[in-house]
């Protein structure tokens, strides 16, 4: 088998590490623990924990149990995958309708690193926006984080 590139042990493969954030994406935004997690899939947190980082493969049957439990399909832990390796740049899709372009974005914000999906406090924000029921008091909040960040770029 000249020319495959085996696994080694103690490295993560490239499609484990983007299942593994996916699944922790997902549960993050819903707000569930690890322990939780795991309970509900039936292993313990620090394999929850592995999965995450990628060091552990998912197998199929876990997979299953996952896209159960976080209530999305299974092609969800594979998306931004290109041809078998990450997409470049972010993962977007969170917007119901059309949003505005990055044209004229100040240099600050391109400051923003690309992988801001991965950081808990994004997910965390995202989660709380989306648990305000009330379609009109969401649009206001975010107008006041547009409001917010405009008077900070200024």
């Amino acid at each position: 088998m000249q020319g495959t590139k085996r696994k080694t042990k103690g490295t993560a493969d490239i499609i484990d590490k983007h299942v593994g954030l996916r699944i922790r994406n997902r549960r993050t935004l819903m707000g569930l623990s690890q322990e939780k997690l795991a309970d509900s899939v039936g292993v313990t947190f620090q394999q929850v924990q592995k999965y995450e980082r990628g060091t552990n493969r998912v197998s199929a049957s876990r997979l299953y149990r996952f896209s159960k439990t976080l209530g999305v399909s299974i092609d969800f832990f594979y998306e931004g995958l290109d041809n078998g390796e990450p997409a470049s740049g972010p993962i977007y899709g969170m917007a119901d309708n059309k949003q505005d372009n990055f044209e004229g974005i100040s240099e600050k914000a391109k400051a923003i690193p690309e992988d801001l999906l991965t950081h808990k406090e994004t997910l965390e924000l995202v989660r709380t926006y989306y648990s305000m029921t009330d379609v009109k008091k969401r649009k206001e909040m975010l107008r006041f984080v547009k409001f917010m960040a405009q008077s900070d770029n200024n």
